[in-house]
């Protein structure tokens, strides 16, 4: 299934590449396609869990965000195959949070739950007790934002 959003940019005046003038920042999800549970577990075909997570995230998305807000990032491969399903959530300016062993079932909500916490810090700080519960065990790194505050 495709992503039902589309990212829109302008060239603004210093030729430099933005989301959609006067709205925030657009924050993204990205999906490992290939990741599955475990690779004992993984099926010789697709559909993968990272496939199956995708179809939620779009499904639930859809309901609860603006397009401009939230862009769902299918990838090949995030590089944690031992992780099960992988997932980083990134925005300019804030950290990026990593998150595995993701299950499709369960942690689709979630991770949406999160996403509006991220979006709604102006900073995209999170606090763990803010985190939903399924959440709190699959959080893996918080990387600074390259534009981060020394």
């Amino acid at each position: 299934m495709n992503c039902p959003y589309s990212v829109y940019f302008y060239v603004s005046p210093i030729n430099t590449l933005s989301t959609v003038p006067n709205s925030m920042p657009k924050h993204t999800i990205f999906v490992c396609k290939s990741c599955h549970r475990s690779s004992e577990e993984r099926p010789e075909k697709p559909p993968f869990d990272g496939d199956i997570f995708i179809e939620k995230l779009n499904n639930l998305c859809f309901e609860k965000f603006l397009p401009e807000e939230v862009e769902i990032q299918p990838v090949g491969c995030l590089w944690a195959c031992s992780q099960g399903c992988v997932v980083a959530v990134s925005s300019d300016e804030k950290p990026t949070y990593l998150f595995v062993n993701l299950t499709p079932e369960e942690s689709a909500a979630a991770l949406l739950e999160f996403m509006q916490l991220y979006i709604k810090s102006r900073k995209g700080a999170v606090v763990w007790e803010k985190l939903p519960q399924v959440l709190q065990s699959a959080i893996f790194a918080q990387i600074p934002s390259v534009k981060s505050e020394l």
